[in-house]
């Protein structure tokens, strides 16, 4: 089942922002996680969230999901990719994340 999710590196999601592709990340981290820090313009869902919130996404648009280390991530690109959604998982999470992050 996970063959069908596709897997996307930090190192990819990195470049893709600096070209600003037309991408959404959505991260999955609890509130706890985030105050750490999130990437730039990354929407903060967090997992047990996602179900009530793909009612308010665009099913037109492209989704990177996002958490620690990819785990969460992946459960929840396979609901939303069950839903209809365009989805990848970032593989290695946020501890493979070299780029920057903000502290909301």
């Amino acid at each position: 089942m996970m063959d069908q999710i596709k897997e996307i590196s930090t190192t990819e999601v990195e470049e893709m922002l600096i070209k600003e592709q037309d991408v959404v990340l959505i991260d999955v981290r609890e509130d706890e996680e985030i105050a750490n820090g999130i990437i730039e313009g990354a929407l903060h869902i967090p997992l047990k969230q996602i179900p009530k919130a793909t009612d308010s996404l665009d099913r037109s648009k492209e989704y990177i999901l996002v958490c620690r280390s990819g785990g969460r991530s992946m459960n929840a690109a396979l609901y939303m990719k069950e839903q209809g959604f365009n989805v990848s998982n970032m593989i290695g999470g946020m501890i493979d994340w070299q780029g920057e992050v903000i502290i909301k």
